[in-house]
């Protein structure tokens, strides 16, 4: 008889599973975040899973990881004294964010990205373009313009991510006053939105819906344009953009 690993569920035909130590339910190892133990015996994000040691599982959404944390189940779990702090919950939230601010300066780098209301407006005609980047603190008239492009191109499907502010966006590319953005087909992109996704997926309330690649967290961590964008009422729009 062999011995299971601390966490391990049996795997199957959709890939390894884990338990989470939150909600008690085997979960695909993509919808959960690893936690191991520092060398202090704090509690410690482990976002790639490659942290030494005993680790244990959470859902990848905030609640499930602060109900982790108030239920002391770290400690439980791994059979030994761990600290985990008050706020663990709002510290994951910060590493998936600056994760996925870090694969956008990369597409950037490999030249992937296009910013500028006009510029992107262009990459929409030319075709080939995998997803939208709109400022959260962006006006809403240059928003619902670009949907407007997406459908005129047939390309109503591609993600819109509105999960950042302008200042994360001009910290992430390099340039200031950055409201619109478009990524250019490609893995660079691909990679982006696959942490948009898990960082979409985190911030949502229910630790029990679907997962990042799920159809409902799709929506959500796209924003995708809806049919009547385009009858949609003004947001207070603060930052304007540099051509």
């Amino acid at each position: 008889m062999t011995r299971r690993a601390a966490g391990r569920e049996s795997d199957d035909e959709s890939g390894p599973r884990r338990l989470c130590v939150a909600t008690r339910q085997s979960r695909p190892v993509d919808e959960l975040i690893r936690f191991a133990l520092s060398p202090e015996g704090v509690v410690t994000p482990d976002l790639r899973a490659r942290l030494p040691g005993r680790g244990v599982w959470v859902t990848g959404r905030r609640a499930a990881v602060d109900e982790a944390v108030r239920r002391k189940a770290f400690a439980r779990s791994l059979k030994t004294a761990a600290t985990a702090p008050a706020d663990l919950g709002a510290r994951v939230e910060g590493l998936l964010r600056r994760d996925a601010l870090q694969a956008l300066s990369l597409a950037n780098k490999a030249g992937a990205v296009t910013t500028g209301f006009a510029k992107v407006e262009a990459a929409i005609a030319a075709g080939g373009v995998a997803a939208l980047l709109r400022a959260a603190d962006g006006g809403a008239d240059g928003g619902r313009k670009l949907d407007a492009a997406l459908r005129r191109n047939d390309a109503a499907g591609a993600p819109v991510v509105d999960l950042f502010v302008s200042a994360e966006l001009d910290m992430a590319l390099g340039r200031s006053n950055v409201i619109h953005a478009a990524l250019a087909a490609g893995g660079a992109a691909e990679n982006f939105l696959a942490r948009c996704r898990r960082l979409s997926f985190y911030r949502a309330d229910d630790p029990q819906t679907d997962g990042p690649g799920g159809p409902q967290d799709d929506d959500h961590a796209a924003g995708r344009p809806t049919p009547d964008a385009d009858d949609a009422t003004d947001g207070p729009g603060p930052r304007t953009e540099n051509e």
